[in-house]
Protein backbone atom coordinates (compact mmCIF):
# COMPACT_ATOMS: atom_id res chain seq x y z
CA UNK A 1 0.00 0.00 0.00
CA UNK A 2 2.22 1.73 0.58
CA UNK A 3 4.60 2.01 -2.30
CA UNK A 4 1.79 2.34 -4.69
CA UNK A 5 0.43 5.90 -3.06
CA UNK A 6 3.96 6.43 -3.36
CA UNK A 7 4.20 6.14 -6.87
CA UNK A 8 0.99 7.58 -7.07
CA UNK A 9 2.11 10.45 -5.67
CA UNK A 10 5.27 11.08 -7.57
CA UNK A 11 3.04 10.65 -10.42
CA UNK A 12 0.70 13.38 -9.92
CA UNK A 13 3.29 15.70 -8.48
CA UNK A 14 5.00 15.48 -12.15
CA UNK A 15 1.19 15.99 -13.33
CA UNK A 16 1.02 19.10 -10.44
CA UNK A 17 4.26 20.61 -12.08
CA UNK A 18 3.19 20.36 -15.95
CA UNK A 19 6.09 18.25 -16.29
CA UNK A 20 4.93 15.14 -17.58
CA UNK A 21 5.25 16.48 -21.75
CA UNK A 22 8.66 16.03 -20.27
CA UNK A 23 9.53 12.60 -19.37
CA UNK A 24 10.09 9.83 -21.19
CA UNK A 25 11.44 7.19 -18.59
CA UNK A 26 10.33 6.45 -15.01
CA UNK A 27 12.65 4.29 -12.71
CA UNK A 28 11.82 2.31 -9.45
CA UNK A 29 14.71 1.19 -6.74
CA UNK A 30 13.29 -0.75 -4.04
CA UNK A 31 15.80 -1.20 -0.79
CA UNK A 32 15.83 -3.24 1.92
CA UNK A 33 12.75 -5.30 2.88
CA UNK A 34 11.23 -3.20 -0.14
CA UNK A 35 13.58 -5.49 -2.27
CA UNK A 36 13.80 -8.65 -0.12
CA UNK A 37 10.03 -9.68 0.16
CA UNK A 38 8.22 -6.95 -2.21
CA UNK A 39 7.73 -10.06 -5.01
CA UNK A 40 5.80 -11.73 -1.99
CA UNK A 41 3.85 -8.52 -1.45
CA UNK A 42 2.74 -7.66 -4.29
CA UNK A 43 4.65 -4.29 -4.71
CA UNK A 44 5.75 -4.36 -8.19
CA UNK A 45 2.30 -4.63 -8.92
CA UNK A 46 1.56 -1.70 -6.79
CA UNK A 47 4.36 0.44 -8.33
CA UNK A 48 2.74 -0.17 -11.54
CA UNK A 49 -0.86 0.69 -10.97
CA UNK A 50 0.49 3.28 -8.80
CA UNK A 51 2.42 5.59 -11.04
CA UNK A 52 -0.35 4.68 -13.46
CA UNK A 53 -2.37 7.21 -10.77
CA UNK A 54 -4.33 4.63 -9.23
CA UNK A 55 -5.24 4.76 -5.54
CA UNK A 56 -5.51 2.04 -3.04
CA UNK A 57 -9.07 2.94 -1.51
CA UNK A 58 -10.62 4.08 -4.89
CA UNK A 59 -9.36 1.63 -7.68
CA UNK A 60 -11.29 -1.47 -8.35
CA UNK A 61 -9.70 -4.68 -7.12
CA UNK A 62 -11.53 -6.59 -9.82
CA UNK A 63 -10.03 -4.94 -12.84
CA UNK A 64 -6.47 -5.07 -11.13
CA UNK A 65 -5.17 -7.68 -12.56
CA UNK A 66 -6.49 -6.78 -16.56
CA UNK A 67 -4.11 -3.11 -15.72
CA UNK A 68 -1.25 -5.02 -14.80
CA UNK A 69 -0.85 -7.13 -17.42
CA UNK A 70 -1.59 -4.75 -19.69
CA UNK A 71 1.46 -2.74 -18.81
CA UNK A 72 3.72 -6.31 -18.85
CA UNK A 73 2.23 -7.00 -22.16
CA UNK A 74 2.68 -3.84 -24.19
CA UNK A 75 5.70 -2.72 -21.52
CA UNK A 76 4.03 0.61 -21.77
CA UNK A 77 2.21 2.65 -18.77
CA UNK A 78 -0.05 5.85 -19.07
CA UNK A 79 2.23 7.89 -16.13
CA UNK A 80 -0.50 9.30 -13.87
CA UNK A 81 -3.19 8.27 -16.28
CA UNK A 82 -2.51 11.11 -18.25
CA UNK A 83 0.72 10.67 -20.37
CA UNK A 84 1.66 6.99 -22.56
CA UNK A 85 5.73 6.01 -21.65
CA UNK A 86 7.76 3.07 -21.86
CA UNK A 87 7.94 1.14 -19.49
CA UNK A 88 10.48 -2.30 -18.67
CA UNK A 89 9.97 -3.54 -15.34
CA UNK A 90 13.28 -5.97 -16.19
CA UNK A 91 15.19 -2.12 -16.07
CA UNK A 92 13.14 0.24 -14.67
CA UNK A 93 12.01 -1.67 -11.88
CA UNK A 94 15.16 -2.47 -10.05
CA UNK A 95 14.91 -4.94 -6.67
CA UNK A 96 17.91 -4.10 -5.03
CA UNK A 97 17.94 -6.77 -2.19
CA UNK A 98 22.33 -6.47 -1.58
CA UNK A 99 21.13 -2.66 -0.43
CA UNK A 100 19.35 -1.98 3.18
CA UNK A 101 19.02 1.91 2.41
CA UNK A 102 19.14 4.10 -0.49
CA UNK A 103 22.90 4.45 -0.57
CA UNK A 104 22.33 8.84 -0.14
CA UNK A 105 19.44 8.70 2.01
CA UNK A 106 19.44 10.68 5.49
CA UNK A 107 16.58 8.75 7.08
CA UNK A 108 17.57 5.26 8.25
CA UNK A 109 14.15 2.79 7.89
CA UNK A 110 14.40 -0.76 5.76
CA UNK A 111 11.55 0.06 3.55
CA UNK A 112 13.19 2.77 1.28
CA UNK A 113 12.29 3.27 -2.32
CA UNK A 114 13.67 5.87 -4.93
CA UNK A 115 11.90 7.23 -8.21
CA UNK A 116 13.22 9.10 -11.08
CA UNK A 117 11.71 10.44 -13.59
CA UNK A 118 14.50 11.28 -16.78
CA UNK A 119 14.11 13.54 -19.43
CA UNK A 120 16.42 11.87 -21.52
CA UNK A 121 19.00 9.22 -21.25
CA UNK A 122 21.20 10.36 -17.70
CA UNK A 123 19.16 13.71 -17.49
CA UNK A 124 17.03 13.28 -14.29
CA UNK A 125 14.47 15.64 -14.25
CA UNK A 126 12.87 15.02 -10.87
CA UNK A 127 13.82 12.41 -8.00
CA UNK A 128 12.34 11.57 -5.04
CA UNK A 129 13.46 9.38 -1.55
CA UNK A 130 11.00 8.08 -0.09
CA UNK A 131 10.63 5.52 3.39
CA UNK A 132 7.03 3.31 3.57
CA UNK A 133 6.77 3.17 7.10
CA UNK A 134 3.93 0.83 8.22
CA UNK A 135 0.12 1.16 7.61
CA UNK A 136 0.56 2.87 4.26
CA UNK A 137 1.96 5.99 5.78
CA UNK A 138 4.96 7.74 4.11
CA UNK A 139 8.12 9.40 4.64
CA UNK A 140 9.96 11.75 2.79
CA UNK A 141 13.71 11.24 3.37
CA UNK A 142 15.03 13.71 5.95
CA UNK A 143 11.94 14.04 7.19
CA UNK A 144 11.44 13.30 10.85
CA UNK A 145 8.26 12.18 13.03
CA UNK A 146 7.73 14.92 14.55
CA UNK A 147 7.62 16.31 11.40
CA UNK A 148 4.67 14.69 10.45
CA UNK A 149 2.79 14.70 13.52
CA UNK A 150 0.11 17.21 13.63
CA UNK A 151 1.03 20.42 16.20
CA UNK A 152 -0.46 20.12 19.41
CA UNK A 153 -1.96 22.74 19.38
CA UNK A 154 -4.17 22.21 16.69
CA UNK A 155 -6.57 19.25 18.94
CA UNK A 156 -8.24 20.80 22.29
CA UNK A 157 -6.79 17.14 23.96
CA UNK A 158 -3.39 16.56 23.07
CA UNK A 159 -1.59 13.80 24.39
CA UNK A 160 1.76 12.31 23.59
CA UNK A 161 1.56 9.04 25.40
CA UNK A 162 -0.94 7.17 27.17
CA UNK A 163 -0.12 8.54 30.85
CA UNK A 164 -0.94 11.49 29.28
CA UNK A 165 -4.37 10.35 27.40
CA UNK A 166 -5.51 9.32 30.90
CA UNK A 167 -4.54 11.75 32.72
CA UNK A 168 -5.99 14.42 29.62
CA UNK A 169 -9.23 12.80 29.66
CA UNK A 170 -9.75 12.41 33.44
CA UNK A 171 -9.13 16.01 33.74
CA UNK A 172 -11.97 16.67 31.44
CA UNK A 173 -14.07 13.93 32.45
CA UNK A 174 -13.67 12.17 29.01
CA UNK A 175 -13.89 8.19 28.23
CA UNK A 176 -11.21 8.05 25.13
CA UNK A 177 -13.45 7.54 22.54
CA UNK A 178 -14.98 10.99 23.64
CA UNK A 179 -11.64 12.64 23.75
CA UNK A 180 -10.59 10.78 20.26
CA UNK A 181 -14.06 11.95 18.88
CA UNK A 182 -14.01 15.58 19.63
CA UNK A 183 -9.89 15.60 18.37
CA UNK A 184 -10.68 13.82 15.11
CA UNK A 185 -13.95 16.57 14.90
CA UNK A 186 -11.28 19.38 15.21
CA UNK A 187 -8.68 18.04 13.05
CA UNK A 188 -10.68 16.99 10.26
CA UNK A 189 -13.26 20.35 10.57
CA UNK A 190 -16.30 17.81 10.57
CA UNK A 191 -18.92 17.41 13.02
CA UNK A 192 -19.31 14.74 15.27
CA UNK A 193 -21.84 12.72 13.08
CA UNK A 194 -19.80 13.25 9.68
CA UNK A 195 -17.08 11.45 11.51
CA UNK A 196 -18.91 8.54 12.45
CA UNK A 197 -20.44 8.30 9.28
CA UNK A 198 -17.16 7.63 8.21
CA UNK A 199 -15.70 5.30 10.70
CA UNK A 200 -19.14 3.15 10.14
CA UNK A 201 -18.01 3.50 6.11
CA UNK A 202 -14.55 1.81 7.30
CA UNK A 203 -16.50 -0.84 9.24
CA UNK A 204 -18.66 -1.40 5.61
CA UNK A 205 -15.21 -1.57 3.63
CA UNK A 206 -13.63 -4.30 6.53
CA UNK A 207 -17.28 -5.89 6.47
CA UNK A 208 -17.22 -6.14 2.97
CA UNK A 209 -13.99 -7.38 2.82
CA UNK A 210 -14.54 -10.26 6.03
CA UNK A 211 -17.94 -11.03 3.74
CA UNK A 212 -15.71 -11.77 0.56
CA UNK A 213 -12.89 -13.83 2.41
CA UNK A 214 -16.15 -16.12 3.30
CA UNK A 215 -17.25 -16.85 0.14
CA UNK A 216 -14.34 -16.90 -1.83
CA UNK A 217 -12.66 -20.40 -2.24
CA UNK A 218 -9.31 -21.68 -3.80
CA UNK A 219 -5.36 -21.17 -3.87
CA UNK A 220 -3.93 -18.14 -2.57
CA UNK A 221 -1.76 -16.54 -5.76
CA UNK A 222 1.90 -16.71 -4.79
CA UNK A 223 3.27 -20.60 -5.33
CA UNK A 224 2.85 -21.72 -1.77
CA UNK A 225 -0.46 -23.08 -2.83
CA UNK A 226 -1.84 -22.32 -0.06
CA UNK A 227 -5.65 -23.04 -0.06
CA UNK A 228 -8.51 -20.34 1.18
CA UNK A 229 -9.39 -22.24 4.56
CA UNK A 230 -12.19 -19.45 5.94
CA UNK A 231 -15.41 -20.22 3.27
CA UNK A 232 -14.53 -24.30 4.29
CA UNK A 233 -14.41 -23.24 8.26
CA UNK A 234 -17.63 -20.90 8.07
CA UNK A 235 -19.34 -23.58 6.00
CA UNK A 236 -18.53 -25.89 8.20
CA UNK A 237 -19.89 -23.47 11.59
CA UNK A 238 -22.84 -22.64 9.68
CA UNK A 239 -23.65 -26.80 9.39
CA UNK A 240 -22.98 -27.63 13.05
CA UNK A 241 -24.80 -24.58 14.40
CA UNK A 242 -28.19 -25.79 12.64
CA UNK A 243 -27.77 -29.37 13.84
CA UNK A 244 -27.23 -29.44 17.60
CA UNK A 245 -26.74 -27.16 20.53
CA UNK A 246 -24.05 -24.46 20.25
CA UNK A 247 -20.61 -25.44 20.94
CA UNK A 248 -19.24 -23.95 24.37
CA UNK A 249 -15.81 -22.25 21.87
CA UNK A 250 -18.11 -21.94 18.94
CA UNK A 251 -17.63 -17.74 19.23
CA UNK A 252 -13.61 -18.58 19.41
CA UNK A 253 -14.07 -20.65 15.82
CA UNK A 254 -15.68 -17.63 14.46
CA UNK A 255 -13.22 -15.28 15.37
CA UNK A 256 -10.94 -17.32 14.10
CA UNK A 257 -13.13 -16.88 10.77
CA UNK A 258 -13.29 -13.51 10.64
CA UNK A 259 -9.26 -12.78 11.01
CA UNK A 260 -8.52 -14.99 8.10
CA UNK A 261 -11.08 -14.61 6.07
CA UNK A 262 -10.17 -11.08 5.85
CA UNK A 263 -6.23 -11.92 5.95
CA UNK A 264 -6.91 -14.22 3.00
CA UNK A 265 -8.20 -11.27 1.10
CA UNK A 266 -5.34 -9.40 2.06
CA UNK A 267 -2.86 -12.42 0.65
CA UNK A 268 -4.95 -12.17 -2.72
CA UNK A 269 -4.28 -8.60 -3.46
CA UNK A 270 -7.86 -7.49 -2.45
CA UNK A 271 -9.11 -4.47 -0.79
CA UNK A 272 -8.49 -4.17 2.88
CA UNK A 273 -8.21 -1.38 5.75
CA UNK A 274 -4.96 -1.07 7.02
CA UNK A 275 -5.89 -1.18 10.78
CA UNK A 276 -2.81 -1.14 11.52
CA UNK A 277 -1.06 -2.63 8.63
CA UNK A 278 -2.52 -4.91 5.54
CA UNK A 279 -0.45 -7.91 7.39
CA UNK A 280 -2.38 -7.57 10.40
CA UNK A 281 -5.64 -6.25 8.77
CA UNK A 282 -7.63 -9.36 10.34
CA UNK A 283 -7.37 -8.00 14.09
CA UNK A 284 -9.29 -5.37 14.48
CA UNK A 285 -12.41 -6.38 11.97
CA UNK A 286 -12.52 -9.53 13.31
CA UNK A 287 -12.73 -8.32 17.10
CA UNK A 288 -15.81 -5.53 16.11
CA UNK A 289 -17.64 -8.45 14.49
CA UNK A 290 -17.28 -11.07 17.83
CA UNK A 291 -18.08 -7.63 19.52
CA UNK A 292 -21.30 -7.10 17.48
CA UNK A 293 -22.11 -11.24 17.03
CA UNK A 294 -21.32 -12.32 20.24
CA UNK A 295 -22.01 -9.47 22.86
CA UNK A 296 -25.60 -9.47 23.89
CA UNK A 297 -25.26 -5.45 24.79
CA UNK A 298 -23.81 -4.77 21.18
CA UNK A 299 -25.23 -1.86 19.37
CA UNK A 300 -23.46 0.66 16.95
CA UNK A 301 -22.77 2.87 19.76
CA UNK A 302 -20.63 0.51 20.87
CA UNK A 303 -19.15 -0.07 17.61
CA UNK A 304 -17.85 3.77 16.97
CA UNK A 305 -16.67 3.24 20.54
CA UNK A 306 -14.61 0.04 19.81
CA UNK A 307 -12.72 2.28 16.66
CA UNK A 308 -12.60 5.54 18.33
CA UNK A 309 -10.60 3.53 21.06
CA UNK A 310 -8.58 1.11 18.96
CA UNK A 311 -7.51 4.45 16.82
CA UNK A 312 -6.27 6.11 20.05
CA UNK A 313 -3.95 2.86 20.91
CA UNK A 314 -2.69 3.05 17.56
CA UNK A 315 -1.96 6.37 17.47
CA UNK A 316 0.48 5.64 20.52
CA UNK A 317 2.18 2.72 18.83
CA UNK A 318 2.88 4.83 15.86
CA UNK A 319 4.25 7.85 17.17
CA UNK A 320 6.33 6.44 20.05
CA UNK A 321 7.79 3.29 18.66
CA UNK A 322 6.79 1.60 15.02
CA UNK A 323 3.90 -0.31 13.20
CA UNK A 324 6.38 -1.46 10.77
CA UNK A 325 7.74 -5.09 10.54
CA UNK A 326 10.45 -3.99 8.52
CA UNK A 327 11.27 -1.88 11.47
CA UNK A 328 10.39 -3.74 14.95
CA UNK A 329 9.46 -7.46 13.62
CA UNK A 330 5.39 -8.66 13.77
CA UNK A 331 5.24 -7.11 16.93
CA UNK A 332 4.44 -3.57 15.79
CA UNK A 333 1.90 -4.69 13.05
CA UNK A 334 -0.29 -8.40 14.48
CA UNK A 335 1.18 -7.17 18.12
CA UNK A 336 -0.16 -3.35 17.48
CA UNK A 337 -3.10 -4.63 15.95
CA UNK A 338 -4.36 -6.75 18.85
CA UNK A 339 -3.26 -4.25 21.77
CA UNK A 340 -5.37 -2.15 19.55
CA UNK A 341 -8.17 -4.80 19.53
CA UNK A 342 -8.22 -5.50 23.06
CA UNK A 343 -8.52 -1.91 23.70
CA UNK A 344 -11.42 -1.47 21.26
CA UNK A 345 -13.07 -3.84 22.98
CA UNK A 346 -13.10 -2.97 26.80
CA UNK A 347 -14.39 0.21 25.61
CA UNK A 348 -17.21 -1.16 23.60
CA UNK A 349 -18.45 -3.06 26.46
CA UNK A 350 -18.33 0.42 28.56
CA UNK A 351 -15.17 -0.31 30.48
CA UNK A 352 -13.13 2.18 32.39
CA UNK A 353 -10.67 3.94 30.69
CA UNK A 354 -8.00 2.24 32.91
CA UNK A 355 -9.29 -1.09 32.06
CA UNK A 356 -8.57 0.32 28.45
CA UNK A 357 -4.87 0.88 28.95
CA UNK A 358 -5.03 -2.77 30.93
CA UNK A 359 -6.10 -4.25 27.96
CA UNK A 360 -4.03 -3.06 25.59
CA UNK A 361 -0.97 -3.22 27.72
CA UNK A 362 -1.76 -6.88 28.64
CA UNK A 363 -2.28 -7.61 24.88
CA UNK A 364 1.03 -6.14 23.44
CA UNK A 365 3.14 -7.62 26.12
CA UNK A 366 2.16 -11.20 25.23
CA UNK A 367 3.11 -10.29 21.40
CA UNK A 368 6.68 -8.97 22.38
CA UNK A 369 9.88 -10.21 20.41
CA UNK A 370 7.55 -11.57 17.70
CA UNK A 371 9.22 -12.31 14.64
CA UNK A 372 7.95 -10.96 11.02
CA UNK A 373 9.53 -13.92 8.82
CA UNK A 374 7.19 -14.72 5.98
CA UNK A 375 8.08 -18.00 4.01
CA UNK A 376 8.93 -16.88 0.34
CA UNK A 377 8.17 -13.39 1.44
CA UNK A 378 4.54 -13.60 0.99
CA UNK A 379 1.98 -12.47 3.31
CA UNK A 380 0.28 -16.03 4.08
CA UNK A 381 1.85 -18.46 6.40
CA UNK A 382 2.72 -18.08 9.08
CA UNK A 383 0.84 -14.31 8.71
CA UNK A 384 -2.76 -15.37 8.09
CA UNK A 385 -3.51 -17.69 11.12
CA UNK A 386 -1.32 -15.15 13.21
CA UNK A 387 -4.04 -13.00 12.62
CA UNK A 388 -6.42 -15.24 14.11
CA UNK A 389 -4.00 -16.17 17.20
CA UNK A 390 -4.07 -12.44 17.67
CA UNK A 391 -7.50 -11.70 17.89
CA UNK A 392 -8.49 -14.59 20.31
CA UNK A 393 -5.73 -12.68 22.40
CA UNK A 394 -7.17 -9.61 22.05
CA UNK A 395 -10.26 -11.11 23.20
CA UNK A 396 -8.60 -12.81 26.40
CA UNK A 397 -6.73 -9.25 26.84
CA UNK A 398 -10.07 -7.65 27.48
CA UNK A 399 -12.04 -10.23 29.48
CA UNK A 400 -8.57 -9.85 31.77
CA UNK A 401 -8.63 -6.04 31.90
CA UNK A 402 -12.05 -5.98 32.79
CA UNK A 403 -12.22 -8.34 35.91
CA UNK A 404 -9.11 -7.31 37.63
CA UNK A 405 -8.17 -4.19 39.75
CA UNK A 406 -7.49 -1.33 37.46
CA UNK A 407 -3.80 -1.51 39.04
CA UNK A 408 -1.31 -3.27 37.76
CA UNK A 409 2.71 -3.15 37.51
CA UNK A 410 3.43 -2.58 33.91
CA UNK A 411 2.18 0.84 31.78
CA UNK A 412 1.29 0.57 28.46
CA UNK A 413 3.66 3.28 28.24
CA UNK A 414 6.72 0.45 29.40
CA UNK A 415 5.21 -1.80 27.02
CA UNK A 416 5.46 0.32 23.94
CA UNK A 417 8.76 1.09 24.89
CA UNK A 418 9.83 -1.90 25.51
CA UNK A 419 8.64 -3.05 22.08
CA UNK A 420 10.55 -0.63 20.30
CA UNK A 421 13.78 -1.43 21.86
CA UNK A 422 13.08 -5.48 21.43
CA UNK A 423 12.41 -4.19 17.52
CA UNK A 424 15.53 -2.39 17.16
CA UNK A 425 17.70 -5.53 18.97
CA UNK A 426 16.21 -7.96 16.47
CA UNK A 427 18.61 -9.04 14.23
CA UNK A 428 17.10 -7.95 10.47
CA UNK A 429 17.28 -11.53 8.95
CA UNK A 430 13.62 -11.92 11.38
CA UNK A 431 12.33 -8.47 10.45
CA UNK A 432 10.62 -9.00 6.90
CA UNK A 433 13.38 -9.96 5.17
CA UNK A 434 12.61 -13.41 4.77
CA UNK A 435 16.05 -14.20 5.32
CA UNK A 436 15.76 -15.80 8.65
CA UNK A 437 13.28 -18.08 11.04
CA UNK A 438 10.35 -19.92 8.61
CA UNK A 439 11.38 -18.58 5.60
CA UNK A 440 14.76 -19.82 6.16
CA UNK A 441 13.77 -23.38 7.79
CA UNK A 442 10.87 -24.45 5.20
CA UNK A 443 12.90 -24.60 2.29
CA UNK A 444 11.33 -27.26 -0.02
CA UNK A 445 13.92 -29.42 -2.18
Amino acid sequence: MGPMRAACRFAQGLAAAKLLGAVTRVTVDLYGSLALTGMGHATDRAILLGLSGKEPATIDPAEMDERVETIRQMRRLRLADEREIAFDESCDLLWQRATLIPPEAKTQHPNGMRLRAWRSAGVVLREEIVFSIGGGFLMADGETAAQKTVAATTLPYPFANAAELLETAKRAGLRVDELMLANECALSGLDAAEVQRRILHIWSVMLGCMERGMATEGILPGGLKVRRRAHRLAAKLSAAQSESAPEPLAALDWLTVYAMAVNEENAAGGRVVTAPTNGAAGVVPAVAQYYLRFIPSADKTGLLRYFLTSAAIGILYKENASISGAEVGCQGEVGVACSMAAAGLVAAQMGTNGEVEHAAEIAMEHNLGMTCDPIGGLVQIPCIERNAMAAAKAVHAARIAMQEPEEHKVSLDQVIRTMYLTGLDMQSRYKETSLGGLALNNIEC
